[in-house]
């Protein structure tokens, strides 16, 4: 399998994952496929149940409150494609042995705050120390949610013609996390305001809200939505693409990238388009409603820009730089993974 870091590539998926995935069942509408966030089965009188599930995050030099707010978020991020939020959780903890009793409860503390203000129910799950667990992941969660089965988006049904929409900047995420786990470093370096508006955008990391006030009024006009995770806003865009069998072309002046965010990628020789940018949305949707969408957000204090157009899968997937067009690159392992464990192997404090 892949030997790089981060989530399974493209290839693997399709040419072995995707053929393997137990029973067939009528009621699976939407199963596992590249570059959709839930899964989609459908129940009785009209209504469907979406799933989505994630590694949850327990990281000591980001904190315990900062590490619960990931594990909740993300998941959480994943579900607003549908333009629902969720609604029951599930938990799998594998916690370090060495994690003390009254870290767990402040831990787990926040996992019940961060659902309770979304309005998840945990529903159950498991809970286990175990010897020589190290990793930064600590299990992994599943949120549910149940919705009218023709109202719940996937990223799969942006259709040629729509405007491409990202919400926030590029690299929210990215940026917030390698400044709040390299302080010292980002301070000296990049500068001390620079480190602040990083660590303070951290907890603008969630996107459920961005989706929820795009989609859910009538008429909204929004035909997809994907979240931005690894691979960064293009590579969610060029998933997107994908996964609705459709090309694109995106303008990269427009792509946003904050002051803040470049600043920091910069230093760590990242390019803010194509790394991890949890808290952005990508929002696909015919072409008349995008300037109703953006000022809907904007109201509500979130920045909101339009980018490109889904176009025929002929004409490939393209981003155009200063003029000239190509080939919108797609990389299988996010560079933020490297910078992070370079970071931290120089001892970068």
């Amino acid at each position: 399998m892949s030997d790089t870091l981060g989530k399974i590539n493209h290839s693997e998926f399709e040419d072995f994952l995707k053929h393997r995935c137990g029973k067939e069942r009528d009621e699976v509408r939407i199963g596992p496929e590249f570059g959709v966030d839930v899964s989609v089965v459908d129940l009785h009188g009209g209504k469907a149940m979406a799933l989505t599930s994630d590694p949850l995050s327990l990281i000591p030099s980001l904190g315990l409150e900062e590490s619960a707010w990931l594990s909740v978020h993300l998941m959480a991020n994943d579900m607003a494609t549908t333009g629902f939020a969720p609604m029951f959780g599930q938990f799998v903890l594998n916690l370090p042995a060495q994690l003390s009793k009254n870290d767990f409860e402040i831990y787990w503390n926040y996992i019940h705050k961060f659902c309770k203000e979304i309005g998840v129910s945990i529903t159950g799950g498991h809970t286990g120390f175990i010897e020589g667990q190290n990793s930064t992941i600590a299990g992994g969660g599943t949120f549910i949610t149940i919705a009218p089965k023709e109202e719940i988006l996937v990223s799969k049904y942006a259709r040629p013609g729509d405007s491409i929409l990202v919400t926030k900047t590029s690299a929210l995420s990215s940026a917030a996390i390698l400044a709040m786990n390299f302080p010292e470093t980002v301070k000296n370096k990049v500068g001390k305001e620079f480190y602040y508006s990083a660590s303070a955008s951290f907890f603008e990391t969630s996107s459920l809200k961005d989706a929820l006030i795009a989609f859910q009024i009538e008429n909204s006009g929004v035909s997809a939505m994907h979240d931005v995770t690894e691979g960064g806003v293009l590579g969610a865009i060029y998933e997107l693409a994908i996964a609705s069998g459709n090309g694109a072309e995106v303008f990269n002046e427009k792509l946003p990238i904050g002051e803040v965010q470049s600043a920091v990628c910069n230093f760590f020789s990242l390019d803010p388009r194509y790394c991890i940018g949890a808290g952005s949305m990508i929002i696909t949707c015919k072409k008349e409603k995008a300037t109703e969408i953006i000022s809907r957000l904007e109201t509500n204090h979130i920045l909101c820009t339009e980018v490109g157009t889904i176009t025929e899968k002929s004409n490939g997937i393209k981003l155009i730089e200063n003029e000239k067009e190509s080939d919108l690159t797609y990389f299988d392992e996010d560079p933020y993974w490297k910078a992070f464990f370079n970071a931290y192997k120089n001892g970068w404090k």
